[in-house]
């Protein structure tokens, strides 16, 4: 709870503002940019984030963020914290046999779905599942799974898309059973850590009732090689937790029930495609498709030899942090267009962003370092700009304390979260959920 001195009854109308901004942003604060989660069929964290899940915490706007040290069995999270990514969510510790919301499966054949934010080099994919004895009202432990994965698949350092998928040979069994889903990474110590929470048999209410169908589907921005589609939400009986999109009868990408836009890129220029879109739900249930769109994407200018001028005024935004840096340009001009910029981290390509962007944060980098940065704006033709190059360095690692639930803060106060450092904005005692990442009234990143 927040303790404020208050002298008058002017300051006690400021006070409840402050605390109503306080819970405003609390509940509407982003997800952060972090890694990757289990999408499909839906894990722990994703259905919190989708709100089928309630009182989940802090997750509801990072389920993308459940990070500890790789290894497991031998290494990984603890035991009686391994939903949670090492107690960093502990509400995904809770565990009894009704406490959260549980996906429809049969054994043998299931597809897993993964939403990645950031498709770092991977080593692999495992899969654990809950023995057949296991106590659903103990705390989730090794003791607990059988501690073979039923599914591994090596990756060998490759960068996996955004969307991906492992197809899976899942055990029998019957009843409430949990699945642990395990992506390794290959360029960093850790790995991300799912659960999923699975009825076999029909011991709670089978969901059968599919979403209702996206609507007023539409396509905007078509270039030669891109087009932007958005739709209306579907509704659902619990909760829609995904839409795919369709390119005629092949699926070309996966969002989360939240987001109602998709950008299909990849295409070929002078070409008719039909796109629609279906909801999905936690049980797997599929809607009917949306009303289909048709778009022919543009043609090129025969000969276009000409390329887009240099992205002007390349900088670094604000203060760097000990893994980040954000750059920002402005546009350049093309005398057909500009489809997209590269950015470049010495040699290496990042990524390509769209053409309309005009800044991208680089994450992943190395504390108190040095980077130089090069972006270039490409056309639909393939010309490149020549580059605009900016250097930039990262800030020090954090040396402050480390942030800690229950405990009393000062306005000032200088903690460190999930390396990166923060400053304390308003008095308080710090509750389990008020992390400093999702509280941006009470901390301040610096």
């Amino acid at each position: 709870m927040f303790r404020f001195i208050l002298p008058s009854s002017k300051l006690v109308m400021i006070c409840c503002l402050l605390v109503l901004t306080t819970v405003s942003m609390l509940f509407n604060s982003p997800k952060a940019l972090s890694h990757g989660y289990v999408e499909g069929p839906a894990s722990r964290a994703a259905l919190c984030a989708s709100g089928v899940n309630q009182d989940c915490g802090s997750i509801v706007y990072e389920p993308q963020s459940l990070e500890a040290p790789k290894g497991f069995p031998t290494a990984g999270p603890t035991d009686g914290h391994i939903a949670s990514a090492n107690g960093v969510f502990p509400k995904l510790d809770e565990q009894s046999a009704t406490r959260w919301s549980k996906v429809n499966m049969s054994s043998g054949s299931n597809t897993f779905t993964w939403k990645l934010t950031a498709n770092h080099s991977t080593a692999s994919w495992k899969y654990y599942i809950t023995k057949t004895n296991w106590n659903p009202n103990a705390p989730l432990s090794r003791d607990s799974f059988d501690l073979t994965p039923f599914c591994s698949v090596p990756y060998n350092g490759s960068q996996p898309p955004f969307s991906y998928t492992n197809s899976c040979n899942v055990p029998d069994r019957s009843g409430y059973h949990v699945i642990l889903a395990v992506w390794e990474v290959a360029d960093t110590p850790n790995a991300f850590y799912n659960v999923i929470d699975v009825n076999f048999s029909g011991t709670n209410p089978v969901d059968n009732v599919a979403p209702t169908p996206p609507t007023a589907l539409v396509a905007t921005a078509t270039a030669a090689t891109s087009t932007s589609l958005s739709w209306k939400a579907s509704s659902d009986n619990v909760g829609v937790t995904g839409y795919k999109i369709y390119n005629g009868a092949t699926l070309i990408g996966n969002v989360s029930g939240t987001t109602t836009s998709y950008t299909v890129t990849g295409l070929t220029a002078s070409t008719a495609y039909t796109f629609t879109v279906k909801a999905v739900d936690a049980a797997g249930n599929e809607s009917a498709a949306s009303n289909s769109v048709s778009v022919t994407t543009t043609t090129p200018p025969a000969n276009d030899t000409t390329a887009p001028t240099s992205p002007g005024g390349l900088h670094v935004m604000g203060t760097p942090t000990a893994s980040s840096i954000q750059l920002m340009w402005t546009a350049s001009t093309d005398n057909v267009g500009v489809t997209g910029y590269k950015i470049y981290n010495g040699s290496t390509l990042v990524t390509t962003t769209s053409g309309t962007a005009t800044s991208y944060t680089v994450t992943n980098l190395e504390a108190n370092t040095t980077y130089n940065f090069s972006v270039y704006a490409v056309d639909a033709a393939g010309n490149q700009s020549a580059a605009s190059t900016v250097s930039g360095k990262t800030a020090a690692a954090a040396t402050a304390p480390a942030w800690a639930a229950n405990t009393q803060y000062t306005v000032g106060t200088i903690v460190s979260y999930n390396n990166l450092t923060y400053k304390c904005l308003l008095t308080h005692t710090s509750q389990v959920d008020w992390i400093p990442s999702a509280t941006p009234t009470l901390w301040q990143v610096q």
